[in-house]
């Protein structure tokens, strides 16, 4: 039987897993599905067409299904999935999708969402994403799996953000943001590799360094990278970062590609 505190108010259509954890004044609709150990711990709202996969905890005050913030939202069924042994802090808000952009919002496994984060309609988030404290996601973003977002910064919506990237705390990220790239500033800009994200994920040293000079060729050599983007595949043919890198450049974009200011920065 789950454990349910007898202050939470838990729609009988719900679907609740044998093991779930409900904590006090926690409020459940009916259209919601808790998997197997997932823990509401306070004060949570789960409304909505919601699922929460196994092992996820959910912190006070965390509001998870309600409508999303689009003026052209008319109240139609659509989905927030939220995968598995993700940890959501305290005030973080997850919307649903809309109509108009595909119907789900959908959050990966094993993310850190700390404190107040927003994660807006339509959204399609990686594997072991984090958001630190008061990230501001717009709808229709995508991100990479193990993609970081620090504190403060805010990502306007249609951005891409590659699988290993890196947005520095407080930055205003307007344009997408490659794979393995980081990028900082009130209106960021491309600072370079996140290199520490490589070596801490386990990438070899032959493809950290395919990675740096592909880097240099499509965004430091003279030339428009659309016509560098032959040459760079076939230098680096085989290796993996590299072809995932001109993989997402070639990608369709609403926003455009976030580019370096000025000169050589981060290679260091």
């Amino acid at each position: 039987m789950p454990s349910i505190h007898p202050t939470a108010v838990i729609d009988p259509a719900a679907s609740v897993a044998d093991d779930v954890t409900i904590g006090p004044y926690c409020v459940v609709g009916p259209e919601v599905v808790l998997d197997a150990g997932v823990t509401l711990m306070s004060h949570v709202a789960v409304v909505g067409v919601t699922r929460i996969g196994a092992g996820t905890r959910v912190f006070p005050f965390a509001s998870l299904g309600h409508p999303p913030q689009d003026l052209k939202f008319q109240g139609e069924r659509t989905d927030l999935v939220i995968g598995a042994r993700n940890t959501i802090r305290e005030h973080v808000t997850m919307n649903p999708g809309t109509a108009g952009g595909g119907g789900v919002t959908r959050v990966g496994d094993g993310g850190l969402y700390m404190v107040g984060c927003h994660v807006a309609h339509d959204c399609q988030l990686g594997d072991h994403v984090i958001l630190a404290n008061n990230v501001l996601l717009g709808g229709h973003i995508t991100m990479g799996d193990f993609a970081i977002i620090g504190g403060g910064s805010a990502v306007h919506q249609f951005v891409r953000i590659g699988a290993h990237a890196m947005v520095g705390g407080a930055s205003g990220v307007e344009t997408d943001v490659i794979p393995f790239g980081s990028v900082m500033g009130n209106r960021a800009r491309l600072s370079g590799l996140n290199l520490v994200g490589l070596k801490r994920r386990g990438f070899s040293r032959d493809e950290i360094q395919a990675l740096r000079s592909a880097y240099r060729m499509l965004f430091e050599d003279d030339g428009v990278i659309a016509d560098k983007l032959e040459a760079v595949a076939a230098s680096f043919d085989g290796i993996a970062p590299v072809t995932d890198m001109l993989a997402f450049v070639r990608g369709a974009s609403q926003r455009g590609l976030c580019r370096p200011a000025s000169g050589r920065d981060g290679l260091a």
